[in-house]
C-alpha cells in the first residue's frame, strides 16, 4: 500500500496559522466551555493534557464531533471495548455530559485537543492509540497528519460530507487527495458518497459503503418508570414534539402550535431546545406568545400547553411520549439532525427542507410513509394538525418508521470485527 502523498504548501499554511492561534483559539473554547459548566482541568484537556492515565493493552480512540456522532457510534464502542481498552474524544460539553451516563463501563472520555501541533503530539504522546476511527466528518488535517506520522492506522466512519464541504475540497484537490490518503480504510453512508470521495481523490481500493451507522444504532435509552408517569399526567391529550430545534425555529412551531389548537384546544408540545442552555429566552418567547408554560429543569410537569423540556440526555423519552414529532435543524440552515432515533422509537416525522446532511435517511423514510417535508409554519400546523385528527394516518407512519428502522440494525457487530482485526 501507498504511503501518505507530500503535505501541500496550502495544509502547511494551514498548521502554520493554527499554531499561531493557538492561544486565541483555546481562550474562546475554554470560555465556552466554562459556561456549560466544565472545569479548568477539563477545559485544558483541549491542549492535549490528559485527566485519566492511558490504560494497559490496545487502545482504539474514537472521535466524534458532538452528540449525534457520538451516539451513532455508541454500540460500536460496546463490541470493541469486549476485547479492546476504548477512548473517545469530542469537542462539546453536552456530548461529554450524554457519554458521561452512555459509555460502557471502562470506557474513557476526553475532551479533543484543538488541532495544533503542540496540543496534538501531547494528546499522542500520553494516550499512544493502536487505532484512530474518526466519525463522520470530523477532518482535522494536522491531528490526522501527525497521528499517521506515528503509524496510527485510521479510519474514517460513516463517512460523509455536505455539498458544500464536497464542493470545498473539490477546489483543493492536491489537498483533499493527501488528506482522504492518510486513512487506512474509510467507510461511507451511501454509494454517492463513495463516488464523491473517490472524485476527490480518495484510493477506491479503501473505500467500501458500510451504511449509516446512526440508522443501525436502535433508540437511544428512556426511562420506563418516568415515561409511564408522564404519560398519566398527559392523558388523552393531543400530543406533539418539536426536538433538537435551534434559534428561529420555536418562532415557527410556536405559531404552528396556536394554529394546531384552534383544531385541537387541549394539544400539548413538548418542546426540546437542541441547546438547554438557551431554556431562559426560549420560556420568554413561549410566554410572550401567550402559552401557558411548565419547564423540565425547574421540576414542571407536561401539565401546560407547553412543556419546556431544556435537560440533555432524555430524548428517547420525548420521541416515545410524542406520537407526533418535528425535527429541528431543518428549516434554519443547520443541516438536519438524526432522524432515526424517532423512528427507533415509533414516531412519525416532519421535517423542514434545510437537511442536507440527512437528505439520504429522511428520503428513506419519505419513501417508506414514515415522514413528511414541511417549509415553514404554516405547512408544519396544516400537517401537525391533519396527523392529530387522523389516528390511523399518524398510526400508519409510526409503525412505517419501526420497520424501515429495523431493517438497519444488525451491522454493527461485522464492522467491529473488522476494526479489531487492524490491531490484532
Amino acid at each position: 500500500m501507498a504511503g501518505p502523498l507530500p503535505w501541500p504548501t496550502l495544509l502547511r499554511l494551514y498548521g502554520l496559522g493554527a499554531d499561531l492561534l493557538r492561544g486565541r483559539a483555546f481562550r474562546r473554547v475554554s470560555q465556552k466551555l466554562g459556561t456549560q459548566g466544565v472545569p479548568p482541568e477539563r477545559q485544558r484537556e483541549r491542549l492535549g493534557e490528559a485527566t485519566h492515565p492511558r490504560p494497559e493493552g490496545r487502545l482504539v480512540w474514537f472521535h466524534a464531533a458532538s452528540v449525534g456522532e457520538s451516539l451513532s457510534v455508541l454500540p460500536l464502542v460496546d463490541i470493541v471495548a469486549r476485547d479492546a481498552r476504548v477512548l473517545v474524544t469530542t469537542g462539546t460539553a453536552s456530548s461529554a455530559a450524554i457519554l458521561e451516563k452512555r459509555l460502557p463501563r471502562g470506557v474513557l472520555h476526553q475532551f479533543a485537543p484543538l488541532d495544533v501541533s503542540g496540543p496534538v503530539e501531547r494528546f499522542l504522546d500520553h494516550w499512544r492509540p493502536d487505532l484512530g476511527v474518526v466519525v463522520e466528518s470530523e477532518i482535522w488535517p494536522q491531528t490526522l497528519r501527525l497521528a499517521a506520522e506515528r503509524g496510527v492506522p485510521l479510519v474514517l466512519m460513516n463517512a460523509r460530507m455536505s455539498p458544500r464541504s464536497l464542493r470545498t475540497w473539490g477546489r483543493v484537490p492536491r489537498s483533499a487527495r493527501a488528506v482522504l490518503g492518510l486513512f487506512t480504510r474509510i467507510v461511507t453512508q451511501t454509494d454517492g458518497m463513495r463516488e464523491a470521495l473517490v472524485g476527490l481523490g480518495a484510493d477506491p481500493d479503501r473505500v467500501t459503503v458500510g451504511g449509516n451507522m446512526k440508522a443501525s444504532a436502535g433508540a437511544p435509552p428512556s426511562d420506563p418508570a418516568e415515561q409511564v408517569r408522564l404519560s398519566r399526567i398527559l392523558g388523552d391529550a393531543p400530543v406533539w414534539a418539536a426536538i433538537s430545534t435551534h434559534p428561529g425555529e420555536e418562532e415557527a412551531v410556536l405559531t404552528a402550535h396556536a394554529q394546531v389548537r384552534r383544531r385541537h384546544p387541549a394539544a400539548r408540545l413538548i418542546l426540546v431546545p437542541r441547546h438547554p442552555e438557551r431554556g431562559d429566552a426560549i420560556l420568554d418567547a413561549v410566554r410572550r406568545r401567550g402559552f401557558e408554560a411548565s419547564r423540565r429543569s425547574h421540576g414542571g410537569e407536561p401539565d401546560r400547553s407547553v412543556y419546556l423540556a431544556d435537560t440533555l440526555g432524555e430524548t428517547g423519552l420525548w420521541f416515545r411520549l410524542a406520537p407526533l414529532v418535528f425535527l429541528g435543524g431543518s428549516l434554519v440552515p443547520v443541516g438536519g439532525h438524526n432522524p432515526w432515533e424517532a423512528a427507533h422509537c415509533g414516531a412519525a416525522l416532519l421535517i423542514g427542507p434545510l437537511r442536507e446532511t440527512v437528505a439520504a435517511d429522511v428520503t428513506a423514510l419519505e419513501s417508506a410513509g414514515a415522514a413528511l417535508t414541511v417549509r415553514d409554519a404554516e405547512e408544519l400546523a396544516q400537517a401537525a394538525g391533519d396527523l392529530l385528527a387522523e389516528p390511523q394516518l399518524l398510526g400508519a407512519m409510526r409503525e412505517a418508521g419501526l420497520q424501515v428502522a429495523a431493517a438497519q440494525v444488525g451491522r454493527t457487530e461485522g464492522i467491529a470485527r473488522e476494526l479489531l482485526g487492524m490491531i490484532s
